[in-house]
């Protein structure tokens, strides 16, 4: 089992950055798959991206290729997620969450662990 604890987010002007951290407690958590998603008032949760337990492999959401990070520090238990060029459209509660394989990791409900959320907020 893992718990997660999301911190970074805050107020930034289109064009900015933010960087996004995921504490995860337990000697287990190298072992598992890790996702950011995001949810905006009124709208579905919504995959972000995702990264292997290594690091070795990452996932984006077209949305946010070329714009957004996720990278992982196993020796910190933390899970990051670098937001550049930051557009109003990306302001949304983000969540970190855990699973245990790579299989479907755009779909929310495959992860068995979550975070409680960071606000982020895009001004234009």
């Amino acid at each position: 089992q893992v718990q997660l604890v999301e911190s970074g987010g805050g107020l930034v002007q289109a064009g900015g950055s933010l960087r996004l951290s995921c504490a995860g407690s337990g000697r287990t958590f190298s072992s598992y798959v890790m996702g950011w998603f995001r949810q905006a008032p009124g709208k579905e949760r919504e995959f972000v991206a995702a990264i292997s337990w290594n690091g070795g492999s990452t996932y984006y959401a077209d949305s946010v290729k070329g714009r957004f990070t996720i990278s992982r520090d196993n020796a910190k238990n933390t899970v990051y997620l670098q937001m550049n060029s930051l557009k109003p459209e990306d302001t949304a509660v983000y969540y970190c969450a855990a699973k245990s394989t790579l299989v479907n990791a755009q779909r929310a409900i495959e992860y068995d662990y979550w975070g409680q959320g960071t606000q982020v907020t895009v001004s234009s």
